[in-house]
């Protein structure tokens, strides 16, 4: 109990400490009502460095984060325009903290009385704990379980992902799930989501079928290095952490570095949270998923690129322009959705499905789901997860312990919808091949 109590205190001593850089920025929920103010707004957004957490359109609110020096300058340029806002936070530094403090809270409790295999789903890991813990799987389940690695991040670290199958992804007639979490770096709430798959596919089987019939490839931590910088530094750090010609600017928005319509619909602003790039995959992250994604590209039948936050699940093409098998996306977005929401809390709304513009209400470049959909006849999504108690402010950013299990079981319905399609296709078009030859 001594034990305990000494670890709350020193954690909430570290907590004090923290999300200095956050004291007095506000953040604001924004209405816009025509296209001239929605151009306006997102001109400003660029030129002042603001922070979007959600887009606003004509028919929805949108969330930004604007720091202490600029918000008299934010508020005016508003008002010139008759831009409807409202503060919805005065000072997110406090709920940082909050955050902070429940999750220290969480990890001292589960520290002290967890014993299964598996990690727990009440706390919120770091990256060198996910890293050890598919280590683990790979030396006890070798039969199912390989741990590889597709890279290193800019600082080096290595971004590895397991490769789930039991037969080492020799039937090539098999198709092959992958799923990826963590491409944003203060999307926390992701990392169950894919956790979760890993449980339900290695330690706590209860689907057997997926387990037999597709090979899987699970990323949690596509940038690795931001991931650690949102613990270590900035919470609401979304880019890799690329050093630019900028002195006090760095990152690269890593979902808009793939290369469909790069640069289109993206900032060319090294300050700019969608800062593009150089150039198409000029970051290691983005080239080791490319490496994983090329490596299975003939097999390859279901892509889920894991966000957060809004409850939805969203398809190509970031330009608005929809893909040859939309409708196919569409029928399958809405089978996932149906399942997340059988589930779901009460309070949270029923998940959105369709084109990302015409759901989040902009346009966006570079994505990896719209990169991969290029692949051809694939079935490619972004899952966009709750903010918890449908709390469309902080919280969509922000984890409190009680939803992180939530999290990752109810995506994980959503993900088994996904996957039961893909072995429903396969068989169907194994059957018409078979037919085909007797016929022949």
């Amino acid at each position: 109990m001594f034990n305990f109590l000494l670890l709350l205190q020193i954690s909430f001593c570290i907590v004090l400490a923290r999300h200095e850089q956050y004291i007095g920025s506000a953040l604001y929920e924004v209405k816009l009502s025509n296209e001239h103010q929605t151009t306006f707004f997102y001109n400003l957004v660029e030129r002042i460095s603001l922070d979007v957490w959600s887009y606003a359109g004509t028919h929805s609110e949108g969330l930004v984060l604007v720091p202490r020096d600029v918000k008299e300058i934010f508020q005016n340029e508003l008002s010139s325009v008759k831009i409807q806002y409202q503060l919805r936070s005065p000072d997110i530094k406090k709920e940082l903290d909050l955050e902070d403090e429940l999750l220290a809270s969480a990890a001292a409790k589960s520290n002290s009385s967890r014993s299964s295999p598996g990690l727990s789903f009440d706390v919120i890991h770091r990256y060198s704990v996910v890293d050890g813990h598919m280590q683990d799987l790979a030396n006890r389940f070798p039969n199912r379980v390989r741990i590889a690695s597709a890279g290193r991040s800019i600082e080096g670290r290595e971004i590895r992902y397991l490769r789930i199958s039991t037969n080492n992804f020799q039937t090539q007639s098999r198709p092959v799930v992958v799923l990826q979490s963590l491409l944003h770096a203060r999307e926390w709430v992701t990392l169950p989501a894919t956790l979760y798959a890993i449980e339900k596919l290695v330690i706590d089987v209860t689907d057997q079928d997926l387990v037999n019939n597709i090979d899987w490839i699970i990323i949690p931590i596509a940038n690795p290095d931001g991931y650690e910088f949102t613990h270590t530094g900035s919470r609401t750090w979304r880019k890799n952490r690329r050093p630019t010609n900028n002195f006090f600017c760095m990152g690269v928005d890593l979902n808009r570095n793939f290369d469909h319509e790069w640069g289109t619909a993206s900032s060319n602003n090294p300050c700019s949270d969608t800062f593009h790039g150089a150039s198409a995959f000029s970051e290691p992250e983005t080239q080791a998923v490319r490496r994983v994604l090329h490596e299975f590209r003939g097999r390859l039948q279901l892509f889920i690129d894991i966000h957060s936050f809004g409850s939805m699940i969203l398809f190509a093409f970031g330009n608005r322009q929809l893909p040859p098998n939309a409708l196919i996306l569409n029928m399958v977005g809405v089978r996932m959705a149906q399942r997340i929401d059988a589930v779901k809390w009460p309070s949270n709304p029923n998940y959105r499905v369709g084109n990302i513009v015409d759901v989040i209400n902009y346009f966006a470049s570079g994505g990896a789901s719209d990169y991969v959909q290029t692949f051809g006849n694939i079935l490619s999504f972004t899952y966009e997860l709750p903010a918890y108690r449908n709390q469309n402010n902080l919280n969509g950013f922000l984890v409190e312990p009680a939803f992180i299990r939530q999290a990752g079981f109810e995506t994980w319905e959503g993900i088994k919808a996904g996957a039961r399609y893909v072995i429903e296709r396969s068989r169907y078009l194994q059957n018409i091949t078979k037919n085909a030859d007797i016929s022949v």
